[in-house]
């Protein structure tokens, strides 16, 4: 099977939402599931693994089962230089659960959890005390209308017709 311009081809993709959908699913199983070859899996799991695509197996969490029932998120406008130093410490924080440098108002957008509003007031000021952090403004989320998700784009790539 040929690959697409992204680089994978629909056996690719069907993995990936096999794995997806049941991570502890061993290659066996994956090969009878698919119905290609144990090795033609494992290559394959290999393969994409060295891509960076395929970065690992971890269960996927609720954090507000967990007792992290807040979301916020917050653009953070930081000294000019010190988006490294600022990104170090912001990954110390515990609450802080992914940055991403932006473009636009801000330079950082950060997403974070908290326990509470009067938590979330305790993370916003961990934030701010960051050394090159300038300003923020942060927003509550009231709900996730879509989740973080991938699942649409293997399926389109999982039903390609494999033609060069």
């Amino acid at each position: 099977m040929a690959p697409n311009a992204e680089g994978l081809d629909s056996l690719d993709a069907r993995l990936l939402l096999l794995l997806s959908d049941e991570p502890r699913l061993g290659v066996l199983e994956c090969s009878r599931r698919l119905g290609v070859a144990r090795g033609t899996v494992q290559a394959r799991m290999d393969r994409l693994v060295q891509r960076g695509i395929l970065l690992g197996f971890p269960p996927e969490l609720d954090l507000a089962a967990m007792g992290y029932g807040l979301t916020a998120f917050a653009v953070l406008e930081i000294a000019q230089g010190r988006r490294g130093l600022v990104a170090e410490q912001l990954a110390a924080i515990d609450e802080v659960c992914e940055v991403h440098a932006t473009t636009g108002q801000g330079d950082l957008f950060v997403r974070m959890v908290a326990r509470s509003n009067a938590d979330l007031q305790r993370v916003i000021d961990e934030i701010v005390a960051v050394p090159g952090v300038r300003r923020t403004s942060t927003s509550i989320a009231l709900s996730t209308p879509v989740a973080p998700r991938v699942r649409p784009l293997l399926e389109r790539l999982a039903a390609a017709d494999d033609r060069p």
